[in-house]
């Protein structure tokens, strides 16, 4: 019989060092081609707005396979509920047995995310950091801070949300938060941002981004949405992607090869760590992190 785990309990055994070494060798398995990922399976939902994401993959030579459903719906704040949920089911890779339900409600896919951000600005963020951009004021907002704190010693953030209530509510710990009146405001000022939201239109522009900072964006995370002005992939000189299939067709970096800013090969597929810290080390630049594209993560640099 499935053992059951609910979210308390997978919350007590998580610690945020230990996801974010998990992300880091879940990027390296998928960069050497030994995680199979299958299509993801994709429905939106139009009122109240809303999606549900099923993501299914394994690890070749593991015992395991894992299916994992989630969800968002972003008026469920103004309800009382949290606007993610969802379950990861896992299986027998030698019998297909189901051996776990992870009751994680969206626990397990909000830590990915945020974790995943976290490595990205632990290599590629600038070395010196002032102040940390977070444009939302939602769990994954506080999620990245909490992940940020593992990787960056900088602990002042400038924060932006559509809701000022929310805004001003926002806390996350050990964490001086100043609410910024624009979006151009906190991107004159940060050299590390960090885009949260569920937009259908791009808010961060391309000329406010300021030579030198690092962005990670995690909201487009399907079809229609859009955080970031396509215009900053074309100033890229450098984009890695986690996976091209995704990235080209979903998410923030699909626009930019819609409109033939960029052409397809300027994304280069998947994140693999060697090639990328020869780059570090070579290259100065304006640094992009993003996480588009349900599981894409798209790595750009911009010359300073």
């Amino acid at each position: 019989m499935a053992k059951i785990y609910s979210r308390s309990e997978i919350e007590r055994v998580i610690q945020p060092s230990g996801a974010i070494a998990a992300m880091e060798r879940a990027f390296i398995a998928y960069s050497r081609g030994e995680a199979i990922i299958p299509p993801v399976g994709h429905m939106e939902f139009v009122e109240p707005p809303g999606d549900c994401h099923i993501k299914y993959g394994y690890i070749q030579g593991d015992g395991t396979f894992t299916v994992k459903i989630a969800t968002g719906f972003w008026r469920n704040p103004e309800r009382g509920l949290p606007s993610s949920n969802g379950v990861v089911l896992v299986f027998s890779s030698h019998s297909g047995e189901l051996l776990a339900i992870l009751q994680d409600e969206g626990y397990l896919t909000d830590i990915r995310t945020a974790a995943a951000g976290a490595v990205a600005a632990k290599y590629l963020a600038p070395a010196r950091i002032r102040s940390i951009g977070i444009v939302g004021a939602g769990t994954q907002a506080r999620l990245q801070l909490s992940m940020l704190r593992e990787v960056t010693g900088c602990r002042q953030v400038l924060l932006w949300a559509r809701s000022p209530d929310r805004a001003r509510a926002f806390r996350a710990e050990e964490f001086e938060i100043t609410i910024a009146s624009s979006i151009a405001e906190l991107a004159a000022q940060s050299q590390l941002i960090v885009t949260t939201t569920p937009s259908r239109e791009w808010l961060l522009d391309a000329d406010d981004v300021q030579p030198g900072t690092h962005v990670t964006a995690v909201g487009a995370d399907g079809g229609g949405k859009q955080e970031l002005d396509p215009r900053l992939f074309a100033r890229a000189n450098l984009c890695v992607v986690d996976s091209f299939r995704q990235c080209s067709e979903y998410g923030d970096s699909a626009p930019a090869l819609r409109e033939r800013m960029i052409p397809p090969e300027k994304l280069i597929d998947c994140f693999p760590f060697s090639f990328t810290f020869k780059l570090i080390s070579t290259v100065p630049a304006f640094t992009f992190f993003f996480n588009s594209a349900f599981s894409g993560l798209i790595v750009s640099k911009y010359p300073s």
